[in-house]
């Protein structure tokens, strides 16, 4: 497939200072690729040029098969731009903004002279504002009167307008909160589906990572990394944008319990003193060289031993897995086969008894065995559900959902997602003992009377897990790190499964009452020929 952009040993340099450093890389139509790099690794240089404010000093870029000249306008050669701070004209009106130099009207001497025509772009623009869920008491607002979120939409509302063969994204979402942020990457979809080509360029790998087919890196203005998603994980990337060769020397707290984006910042924040301490080491003595060795030994020491108690908390894990299902196994096969024996035993004397009473106290005994079989076949469903192994996730909810509500007394609304399929075993258990968890703490401490539990992929790749209910809600000053030292450990327990499954948590309380668990977990991506072969087999 002929490329949609192709670029060729691209370089740029101001003054003696070099930015760019022979870069090359493809762009098909309907692939996303995502740019990823630390402040200063050229990303932004990057999109300047291919959007004609910055001309290389070397290399080649073609768009769609032509060879680019510079300077060219990166409309007319069917290339949108939405940057990270939106360049916009401060005394126009929202609608004007939108349509700058690409005015609908009537034209009076070609493509030079056009009268605008105010209703028609004024409708237009409410139906692209729509698109991004976005609303303005008046389209005649000035801009310079808008907030920085209203700005950035403004901007990305251009590139509805009139659709483009290559969308170039700069980190816009800096200026954009979460639900603005999900917006634009559905944006990015619906690109993608439409067969244009979008260059991503983002700080935030789970962005990068829900919306990408591959992910170009740069560090020091080189082309360092070009990763399918499909293959590599958050390990690739950030071990590109370090320098890392060996992956077990990365720092696991990037996928820490507390908070990722916290724990990203301080890696950006340490990332940028390294660099500083080596851009000084030239005009340092000896012994800042010997400081900077120690850091670095010291580092790595710390990386291998967080390392080493991510690994044996996996280990423990599985073992406790393994332990609970040769148990449920045990008392399944061996106790209650032994408890339905004698019961059938006692059944038969029961026949044969001659006295009424002597009936009535086997009767009894009967039913104390049927209820402590019933006890013995919820212990096991609670150690390992055996409906997980033959029939999946979905069904072994839907049972222990419906066995919790009943047991509880608290209403259990289950929603699951149409397009759930099996999925690997850690995973699927994982997600069935945070649910597990979830309604545990509920009936400790919430004093709830519903429980809402919702399953459903938030992107192709990535599962989101939301337990809600009416109850008590978290109390104030609420602190996950604080729960072990007070001998709480279900919250504790669902985020070191998630931080292990590289995934995300957020626990907050309800405007309306009551509190709210969500869950995030990448999974592998669903294969279609897998998905359609595992159907016609269940259906034989």
């Amino acid at each position: 497939m002929e490329p949609i952009l192709r670029c060729i040993n691209l370089s740029k340099s101001f003054g003696s200072l070099p930015v760019l450093r022979h870069v090359s890389f493809d762009i098909v139509p309907g692939e996303v690729v995502g740019l990823a790099g630390r402040s200063g690794a050229g990303k932004s240089v990057l999109s300047e040029i291919l959007t004609g404010v910055e001309t290389p000093s070397e290399g080649d870029v073609y768009v769609a098969g032509r060879q680019v000249i510079w300077p060219f306008h990166a409309r007319a050669a069917g290339i949108a731009v939405i940057r990270q701070q939106p360049e916009l004209a401060e005394r126009f009106d929202i609608t004007t903004n939108i349509f700058l130099g690409e005015e609908l009207g009537w034209s009076i001497a070609g493509r030079w002279l056009r009268v605008p025509n105010r209703r028609q772009m004024d409708q237009r623009a409410a139906e692209v504002l729509a698109q991004l869920d976005t609303r303005f008491n008046s389209l005649r607002e000035k801009v310079a009167n808008l907030t920085s979120e209203q700005r950035q939409l403004v901007a990305i509302a251009r590139t509805l307008v009139w659709p483009a063969k290559l969308v170039v994204v700069d980190e816009p979402t800096q200026q954009l909160s979460y639900a603005y942020q999900q917006r634009l990457l559905a944006l990015i979809r619906s690109w993608q589906r439409d067969g244009a080509a979008v260059l991503f360029s983002s700080n935030n790998l789970d962005h990068l990572f829900a919306v990408s087919d591959r992910i170009v890196v740069l560090r020091e203005g080189r082309s360092v990394a070009d990763l399918r998603v499909d293959v590599a994980g958050r390990e690739d990337v950030v071990a590109a944008l370090v320098g890392m060769a060996d992956r077990q020397q990365l720092t696991p707290i990037i996928w820490a319990l507390d908070s990722y984006y916290r724990a990203r910042e301080q890696a950006e924040k340490l990332g940028h003193q390294q660099t500083l301490l080596e851009q000084s080491l030239a005009a340092q003595d000896s012994l800042n060289r010997q400081l900077i060795d120690q850091l670095a030994v010291q580092v790595s020491a710390l990386d291998s031993a967080n390392l080493a108690l991510q690994d044996a908390q996996r280990r423990l894990l599985t073992e406790r897995e393994q332990e609970r299902k040769s148990l449920a196994r045990e008392l399944h096969d061996q106790v209650i086969q032994d408890l339905l024996s004698l019961n059938y035993q006692l059944e038969e004397i029961e026949v044969d008894a001659v006295e009424r009473e002597q009936a009535d106290d086997l009767a009894d005994v009967r039913a104390s065995i049927r209820a402590l079989v019933e006890d013995v076949r919820r212990i096991c469903g609670s150690l390992r559900p055996l409906t997980i192994d033959s029939l999946g996730l979905g069904a072994a909810l839907q049972s222990y959902t419906r066995d919790w509500s009943t047991r509880t007394g608290v209403a259990v609304a289950l929603e699951l997602d149409d397009r759930l399929e099996r999925l690997p075993e850690a995973i699927e258990l994982s997600i069935f003992r945070i649910v597990q968890e979830g309604l545990s703490n509920v009936r400790k401490h919430a004093r709830a009377s519903e429980v809402s539990i919702r399953l459903r992929h938030s992107s192709p790749r990535t599962l989101m897990v939301a337990i809600t209910d009416n109850g008590l809600g978290l109390p104030r000053g609420f602190d996950l790190a604080a729960l072990a030292r007070e001998g709480h450990y279900g919250l504790l327990g669902i985020s070191e499964r998630v931080a292990l499954l590289e995934g995300r948590l957020h626990v907050q309380n309800q405007p309306g009452g009551g509190a709210i668990i969500q869950v995030e977990i990448p999974h592998p991506r669903v294969n279609v020929r897998e998905q359609s072969a595992t159907r016609i087999l269940r259906a034989k």
